[in-house]
Order: structure tokens, then sequence, then C-alpha cells
């Protein structure tokens, strides 16, 4: 698996939510972490339908590697 921004880097996060909801699902997959793999999902889904994801969603994806 190659290296991606954000995580184990100094890079940061990407700017488009998609793109951030994705890295976010796999570490938190890797991780066990439930409850924000769910978050992940519906930011995922809110950006593939043209939606806006709520804003406590993505504070927790913007933020989870901080």
């Amino acid at each position: 698996m190659g290296q991606r921004p954000g995580i184990g880097s100094d890079e940061p996060m990407p700017e488009n939510p998609l793109n951030a909801a994705w890295i976010v699902l796999e570490a938190a997959n890797d991780l066990g972490d439930h409850a924000t793999v769910e978050i992940c999902r519906r930011v995922i889904d809110a950006s593939l339908n043209g939606a806006t994801a709520s804003p406590f969603d993505m504070h927790v994806v913007t933020e989870y590697f901080r």
C-alpha cells in the first residue's frame, strides 16, 4: 500500500472532503473505530449525492489525524 497524504506524513489532508473521508475511512477501519467509519460513510454518501455533509461530520474527518 502506498503512502497517502495525511497518513504518517507532514503533508496536509486533501482539500476535497471526499478524498479526506476515504483516507480517514481506511485508517478508522484499520483501527476498529466504528463510529468514525460511520461518519466517513455519511460524508462519502453526501459527497456522491451532491449534498453537503453535516458540520460535525466534516469536523471529525478534517481533525482525525490531529
